[in-house]
């Protein structure tokens, strides 16, 4: 077992995060020594006396009631909860007691995904179409489904369903609306943003201080300006920036970034084990994922076919079609309309 060590509720030794709050398990790499799950007077097999008993031939003895109750009953395992008794977790698949707030495998919060099931709305009124949000687990099947109720609808962590579970949802986070067969998405001002999943090897504008996403690194383009001189014509002293056009910046925080790398005007690829920048401890990055080109004075960002693809951050109210996926807090969702 494994004691969690924020709230010591006892876990299983194959469980990674807490059934009673959700934090993370610590994983010890040390094999656990065996421990018999038998009473220490053994337990009498079918045909054969326990350690310590009489012989076959010898009668019986037969302890004083007050003795029996003494010893302590044999331990037996509990059985497996049959497939009906719990749930499986809509992030992971996992099957969890039904008791569970959170999900052994992955720390999903069960009990708010299933506060309530969603029933299909009926299409909006106003003349949209309706509106179907996926949500898709990393596998690419389906966790679960949300129906707009109607033409002008804003989804986020107090809509509950497949939203209810994800911390890093705004509790307003997007508004979409249906109108005249289309489908636009705005983003409410959200903390963590809503991005769009472009499609392979189709070139998409990056305008300066836009962010895109690539595995779970968030990038920033923050273009070079030539900064002018002093009020007393004072020129300001800084490196040459000849042949680049900006930088890629890791924003690491709320409005922080980290490390930055120059974009020469020959482009850049990335990836996490080819390319100019490389990722190499994040998984979710392909080997070779995207590259970024300087064409006609705009910056052109490519996914190369990446198994996760790439996302860009949506500033203002964009339109989506059908099939489109847009990543909002940790979960991807389809959009069907």
């Amino acid at each position: 077992m494994i004691t969690c060590p924020k709230c010591t509720k006892d876990n299983q030794d194959h469980y990674k995060f807490c059934l009673g709050c959700g934090a993370e398990l610590p994983r010890d790499g040390a094999p656990k020594p065996f421990v018999p799950q038998t009473p220490p007077h053994g337990v009498r097999a079918s045909g054969a006396p326990a350690q310590g008993a009489p012989a076959p031939h010898a009668a019986p003895q037969q302890p004083p009631p007050q003795a029996a109750s003494q010893q302590p009953p044999p331990v037996q395992a509990a059985p497996a909860p049959a497939p009906s008794a719990g749930a499986p977790c809509p992030q992971c698949g996992h099957m969890n007691a039904p008791n569970n707030l959170f999900c052994g495998s992955c720390g999903y919060r069960l009990m708010a995904a299933a506060a309530k099931s969603e029933v299909p709305a009926p299409a909006p009124a106003g003349g949209g179409s309706q509106v179907v949000l996926t949500a898709l687990r990393a596998d690419g099947s389906e966790a679960g489904s949300y129906t707009l109720p109607t033409a002008t609808a804003t989804v986020g962590r107090e809509t509950g369903a497949i939203f209810a579970g994800d911390s890093y949802l705004s509790p307003r986070h997007a508004t979409f609306t249906a109108q005249g067969g289309r489908v636009m998405v705005k983003d409410e001002a959200s903390l963590n943003g809503v991005y769009k999943k472009l499609a392979r090897d189709i070139p998409f504008e990056v305008r300066p201080n836009d962010t895109f996403r690539i595995g779970q690194e968030i990038i920033k383009f923050e273009p070079l300006a030539t900064q002018p001189p002093a009020a007393d014509g004072v020129e300001r002293l800084g490196s040459p920036s000849k042949g680049y056009v900006g930088r890629l910046a890791l924003v690491i925080g709320r409005d922080v970034t980290g490390n930055a790398f120059p974009i020469p005007e020959t482009g850049v690829h990335l990836g996490r084990e080819r390319g100019d920048v490389l990722f190499p401890e994040d998984g979710y990055v392909s080997g070779l994922h995207c590259r970024l080109s300087w064409e006609g004075g705009k910056l052109l960002l490519t996914d190369l076919g990446s198994s996760n693809g790439s996302f860009l951050r949506l500033h203002e109210e964009t339109e989506v079609k059908n099939g489109d996926v847009l990543l909002m807090g940790q979960q991807l969702f389809r959009v069907a309309c």
